[in-house]
């Protein structure tokens, strides 16, 4: 059995189409081995009829004259004489390798490209993100604090760190922190004078 799909086809320059919805697109349908036998047309609305003159022996005719397609832009086109009739159309496109390409090039492009470049961005997220967080979390706990001393300072209520040593005292080289100095004498009642180094403070000014 041999069947050509019609992409559209004209006989002496007048359209031939589907004899009750003027479909252009059609199959011719050869159901017997002997060449002499009429085919049938069927269109894609169920539509089928007797396609005279056309018989199995020009399906194979119409088959043989087809250019074929090696490209993807290309068209599958025929052109026979039957009688003093002549057939020309153009053949539903068979599928090449070069449509294969075509076609993978635009999944590839179209789909697969995208969803790739979808993943590697939530995969990029995954790891900045809980580093960004992290940093903002540590920022914003500092200025928290510095926000919270400030506050405590302006308000009045600071309370003294009860951990907090002060810093230590120097003592005064000359009475070793005392604030005076002891003397000897016999010309007068007192027996010792202030410390003229660090008037007493006992860290030298």
């Amino acid at each position: 059995m041999l069947t050509l799909k019609i992409q559209q086809m004209t006989v002496n320059g007048t359209p031939y189409t589907c004899p009750e919805c003027l479909s252009e697109a059609f199959t011719l349908d050869g159901g017997s081995f002997i060449d002499a036998m009429p085919v049938r047309g069927n269109c894609w609305q169920s539509h089928s009829w007797e396609a005279i003159p056309i018989t199995v022996a020009d399906l194979k005719a119409i088959k043989a004259a087809s250019s074929g397609r090696q490209r993807v832009e290309d068209e599958d086109t025929f052109e026979i004489a039957i009688g003093g009739a002549v057939l020309a159309g153009v053949l539903h496109p068979e599928l090449t390798p070069e449509d294969v390409k075509a076609v993978g090039r635009i999944y590839w492009r179209k789909l697969i490209k995208p969803a790739i470049r979808k993943q590697k961005r939530r995969a990029v997220r995954a790891v900045t993100s809980p580093i960004k967080t992290g940093a903002r979390n540590a920022i914003a706990a500092a200025q928290a604090g510095a926000l919270e001393a400030a506050w405590t300072t302006q308000a009045g209520s600071y309370e003294p760190d009860p951990d907090h040593q002060p810093e230590p005292i120097n003592p005064c080289p000359a009475c070793r922190g005392k604030g005076h100095h002891a003397i000897e004498t016999r010309l007068h009642d007192t027996t010792s004078v202030r410390c003229s180094v660090c008037h007493g403070t006992g860290e030298i000014d």
